[in-house]
């Protein structure tokens, strides 16, 4: 038996085997649904960990789905950011 045991198999799993990695995969799971977010900067990293755990699992149209999200995003983060740095600039010449 491992050292890193879910306590879920204890509540919530009951009757499954904690060794089996489908059924340690599955506590993980129900551990990240019941986390509750943080609204805090951690917590948005947090969250962006999660995101990117989830995007590298994804296979077919979903993966490409999470990429052109995680693509648009960052343009959008950049547009915003040039439009920051080009008012900076224009109001203090």
């Amino acid at each position: 038996m491992s050292d890193d045991r879910s306590p879920r198999f204890d509540d919530d799993l009951v009757g499954l085997d904690p060794d089996d990695p489908d059924a340690r995969a599955f506590a993980a799971h129900l551990d990240r649904m019941q986390r509750v977010p943080s609204c805090s900067v951690e917590g948005y990293i947090q969250g962006v960990g999660d995101f990117a755990e989830s995007a590298n699992r994804l296979r077919g149209p979903r993966r490409t789905a999470a990429v052109a999200a995680t693509v648009l995003m960052l343009l959008f983060a950049a547009w915003v950011i040039a439009n920051a740095v080009v008012f900076v600039v224009t109001t203090w010449i």
